[in-house]
């Protein structure tokens, strides 16, 4: 399938699902911005009626640690179409992989400081060195490593869970709200105070994400890696019982999972169970991932569903230039930088403002595209990763490796 705006040698079904994903994790993010309650343990008492309930259930079921490893995947499988650049030009690998990574650290760690403390960009730097460095097991072998690291990450989490619930240890809510109320005055606060609580909070929350996300990032840059060399998204049809099975089994698992995990992280916050069912979510999310993308890639070889692979697929190509740029736009609206509007916004109302700047990230993408050969990061990143300037302006025709 081609989309529209890409160039020919591009893999389209690669970039509308990379789009896709980049809305589910938006959605998620986005209530990060909106509140200081997000993560901290316990629910914000301004927001505590049946609506603000159910639309924050309606996240932690259908996106929540979901469509990051789908991205994750994407991650991989486009570290496989960056080798085959490096070796279309005749360049070395190691050179090229080491300095797009540098890129993307200093990226990673200045959104971080500057823009969301949630960045996972850091970790995707860190890790894509150590997928560089078992690119040359076989894809039996990483496929069994990724399987371990699914595992044992939610056997951890699953019995450090019951060992809290037999424990007896609680969470102290009155500590955790106070503690979430001192960061939201300061996220209101001047913008150098927003920085600072920013930057305060980055190392609990990269040790948050190298416990919890990265092992299963890197077992789905592993997973996507295989797919990558065996090309399974160039031919999306002619894989097409396979993703069948994977839309089946997959919600089988994935589905019960999901609601299992938002009932417990709801419901039973600070008792142990609620880290059960974060166990259950690492073990069961790949799951409903994996049949995530294979509905979207089904969908995308239906009449209608060119219609919307079209419209996702630039939004996918430029998903760093958007990745930040959603961030850019969420710090302006929820913190001191703009108009500080954190914990002032309703989890729906939140979500409508995901759908509504994502709506608003596809014409302008698809414009973008048009134009320029890449979009604005990734530009950077190539020519950081490439050690020259590429080109700026559209050459209809002319390679862009995604």
């Amino acid at each position: 399938m081609r989309a529209v705006g890409l160039d020919a040698d591009r893999i389209a079904d690669v970039d509308a699902l990379r789009g896709a994903a980049l809305f589910g994790i938006l959605l998620v993010n986005v209530n990060a911005f909106a509140s200081a309650f997000y993560g901290a343990g316990v629910g914000d008492p301004t927001y505590d009626g049946v609506v603000d309930h159910a639309a924050r259930a309606l996240v932690a079921v259908l996106f929540e640690m979901k469509f990051y490893l789908l991205f994750s995947f994407l991650f991989g499988y486009s570290v496989t179409l960056q080798m085959a650049a490096a070796e279309r030009a005749g360049e070395p690998l190691l050179g090229r992989m080491l300095r797009r990574q540098a890129g993307l650290l200093v990226i990673g760690l200045a959104h971080g400081a500057l823009l969301f403390y949630g960045d996972i960009l850091t970790i995707y730097a860190l890790l894509g060195l150590v997928l560089l460095a078992l690119r040359h097991r076989t894809d039996s072998a990483a496929l069994r490593l990724a399987a371990w690291l699914i595992g044992v990450s939610a056997a951890v989490w699953l019995g450090l869970g019951l060992l809290q619930w037999v424990s007896g240890e609680r969470l102290n809510r009155a500590t955790a709200i106070a503690q979430a109320l001192t960061a939201q005055a300061a996220y209101r606060a001047e913008p150098w105070r927003v920085v600072v609580q920013r930057v305060s909070e980055l190392p609990s929350v990269w040790a948050t994400l190298l416990a919890i996300q990265a092992p299963c990032a890197m077992a789905m840059f592993l997973v996507g890696f295989v797919a990558g060399r065996r090309e399974l998204l160039r031919n999306v049809p002619a894989h097409r019982p396979l993703f069948r099975r994977l839309l089946w089994v997959g919600g089988l698992v994935g589905v019960p999972g999901a609601l299992l995990y938002a009932w417990l992280s709801q419901r039973l916050v600070g008792s142990g169970w609620d880290v059960v069912g974060l166990g259950v979510c690492v073990l069961t999310a790949p799951l409903l991932s994996a049949a995530y993308g294979s509905a979207l890639l089904l969908g995308f070889h239906t009449r209608k569903g060119r219609v919307l692979a079209g419209w996702l697929a630039p939004a996918g190509r430029m998903a760093l230039s958007n990745y930040l740029a959603q961030s850019l736009v969420c710090a302006l609206l929820f913190t001191g930088y703009g108009f500080g509007l954190i914990g002032r916004v309703s989890p729906l109302a939140a979500g409508g403002v995901a759908a509504l700047l994502f709506a608003l990230q596809l014409p302008l993408s698809r414009w973008w595209l048009r134009r320029f050969a890449y979009g604005p990061a990734e530009w950077l990143l190539r020519a950081l990763t490439i050690a020259r300037w590429p080109r700026w302006r559209r050459v209809e025709g002319a390679e862009a490796v995604g």
